[in-house]
């Protein structure tokens, strides 16, 4: 789909989500710079999986709640590869739990990595971006529906994302580069897995009754990094399995 040499940089590249979005974007014929924060084994991991398929790839630690790490990470991309055309912000982090127990450090650091991040890298990479240019931010099915308690915190930095995306599509579309949000539901990771103690419950929460495989939420960011996609923006993508239906 995206085999024209393009270059995309993906936060928190190194498991999971992050991890099928960049072999899925190396498979469509793009170069991946990917962030990592603690595992660089993981990362490299990553990378040697991208040249396999004979694109190029580099990890780069940076933390999402560091405003000079994010500047340095888009910088850095747009130094080894010469250009940048495709965004994910995927890097996040998940504090869940009673309202009257989250403490102000809790606030803090998903704020920083969910939204303050977020912004800052999409804001540095918009610098480089060109027409065609996307913008792809990892949200979740939080913001279409809480099932229960203890996701305030989480759904409200993953909500202020859906805000982002659409103003993003407003401020950028003029310059020919689109901005989208993909949702994904209770996908079978390192963090949250199909086999954990918590995933019957939500499982049975979908409408297919099963968790998501991260390559399943890697297509949907694959279509939108298309060129297929260019008349698509400001828009939310659930890939949930009916987690909101």
């Amino acid at each position: 789909m995206n085999s024209n040499n393009s270059v995309a940089l993906v936060t928190g590249g190194s498991r999971g989500i992050g991890a099928a979005v960049a072999l899925r974007l190396a498979e469509d014929g793009t170069d991946v710079a990917i962030t990592y924060v603690n595992d660089a084994e993981a990362a490299a991991e990553v990378v040697g999986k991208v040249e396999a398929l004979g694109r190029r790839a580099v990890a780069l630690r940076a933390d999402a709640g560091d405003t000079a790490q994010v500047a340095n990470a888009v910088g850095e991309t747009v130094r080894r590869f010469g250009r940048l055309d495709v965004l994910v912000n995927n890097a996040g982090v998940g504090v869940l739990g009673p309202l009257a127990e989250l403490a102000p450090a809790d606030v803090e650091r998903v704020l920083a990595v969910n939204v303050r991040g977020v912004f800052l890298t999409t804001q540095a990479a918009a610098a480089h971006l060109g027409s065609g240019g996307r913008i792809i931010t990892i949200g979740s099915c939080m913001t279409q529906r809480v099932p229960g308690p203890g996701g305030t915190l989480y759904a409200m930095s993953k909500s202020a994302l859906t805000g982002l995306t659409k103003a993003l599509a407003r401020e950028l579309g003029g310059r020919g580069i689109t901005a989208n949000i993909v949702h994904p539901g209770p996908v079978d990771t390192d963090m949250n897995p199909a086999g954990g103690p918590y995933a019957g419950p939500q499982a049975a929460m979908t409408a297919l009754g099963r968790f998501g495989a991260p390559r399943e939420v890697a297509a949907v960011v694959s279509f939108l990094a298309s060129e297929e996609a260019a008349y698509v923006t400001g828009a939310e993508f659930a890939v949930d399995g009916g987690h909101a239906a």
